[in-house]
């Protein structure tokens, strides 16, 4: 490949357009330059905000600095592609309904790094049609990537009080999919922030994560509750946890933002096996072979069968009184495994505290 016989500006565009075509709903182009995020996290990493994620730092600075992760980057092609799979008025009576397991809306079809990766293979394989071999590699949620970061610095949104990224066409129901590449493209100019005086997530996070604007202490965090941590649920935030079994959109949901954000257009990010309306009963009563084989193909599965049944039993202890409940968690008092005998209990205590609701 010869640089010099290349239009840049027009392979930029191109690139773009060839984006969208995959099924990206926008692209932009930045450059590596990251010290302002290396600093910020380095900060939130002191604090010991990352909890048990010790991912986040036992890579250095391979996160910030992309020449070090992919040696010859110069640019970071950043995508974004849209996955609401509802209308946000249905998931808000969802979250109200305490009997009903709330499932973090991005994760209801199928796992978004593997298509999201093909479509960005075959983004750089067009580039690879058009102008022969280059250097990339492609990035899904996957490595030491500070995707946020190059999102904004790529046009693509700000990032929020609640550190997602915002868009002010889209709002922030979106993934993100990174290309490292070696080719010296021209550069976007990075968003701005539109958050103002807004202070909606902070507000409704159920366990006061958001401990400052753009500040989330993922400790208290209800996805890295549910997700990320693999023992107990500390008990100061099993209550606030309501009915979310699996991550948390209280924060997206309330952004005004969001009022912009459009369906998605892709089936697999569709529900599969009902998890979109699913009792707490009916999942809870999954043995480990059933929750591995109605998981397969989704990012849910990734947790495991213990932190499963252990976040269902949490939220099966917040729902109203109810005899089948308690019948139904002393099916696993005695399990084999001390986290969720520890929690399953927990939630009979619960629910035995209780009064029952009346018949009037």
């Amino acid at each position: 490949m010869n640089e010099n016989n290349i239009d840049l500006q027009q392979l930029a565009k191109e690139i773009k357009s060839l984006g969208q075509s995959l099924g990206f709903q926008q692209v932009g182009i930045t450059d590596t330059e990251l010290s302002d995020a290396e600093k910020q996290l380095n900060h939130w990493l002191e604090a010991g905000f990352h909890g048990d994620m010790d991912y986040m730092h036992k890579h250095g600075t391979k996160r910030t600095r992309p020449s070090k992760l992919h040696e010859g980057t110069i640019r970071v092609i950043s995508c974004r592609m849209d996955y609401l799979p509802e209308h946000m008025e249905r998931t808000k009576d969802l979250m109200k309904d305490p009997v009903r397991a709330y499932i973090s809306r991005y994760s209801l079809g199928r796992d978004y790094h593997k298509l999201i990766r093909k479509r960005l293979q075959k983004l750089a394989t067009l580039i690879e049609q058009k102008i022969g071999p280059f250097g990339y590699r492609v990035f899904v949620d996957s490595a030491p990537v500070m995707e946020k970061a190059i999102a904004e610095k790529a046009g693509l949104g700000w990032i929020g009080k609640h550190s997602n990224v915002l868009n002010k066409e889209a709002g922030s129901w979106f993934f993100l999919g990174e290309l490292y590449i070696d080719l010296p493209l021209p550069i976007d100019t990075a968003a701005e922030k539109h958050c103002g005086r807004c202070t909606d997530c902070i507000d409704i996070c159920p366990t006061q994560a958001i401990v400052a604007p753009y500040t989330v202490d993922a400790r208290r965090c209800i996805s890295y509750l549910t997700i990320e941590l693999k023992g107990s649920i500390p008990e100061e935030f099993r209550a606030p946890m309501g009915n979310r079994i699996y991550g948390c959109d209280d924060c997206q949901q309330v952004c005004p933002w969001n009022r912009f954000a459009s369906l998605t257009n892709e089936e697999d990010f569709l529900a599969r096996q009902h998890l979109d309306t699913t009792s707490l009963i009916d999942i809870f009563r999954w043995d480990e072979h059933t929750f591995f084989k109605n998981t397969e193909g989704s990012a849910i599965r990734r947790i495991g069968y213990v932190s499963w049944i252990r976040n269902i039993a949490v939220a099966l202890g917040n729902a109203p009184h109810d005899k089948e409940i308690i019948k139904t968690l002393s099916e696993k008092q005695h399990d084999d495994n001390p986290i969720i005998q520890e929690h399953v209990q927990w939630a009979i205590t619960q629910q035995k505290q209780k009064k029952p609701l009346s018949n009037c």
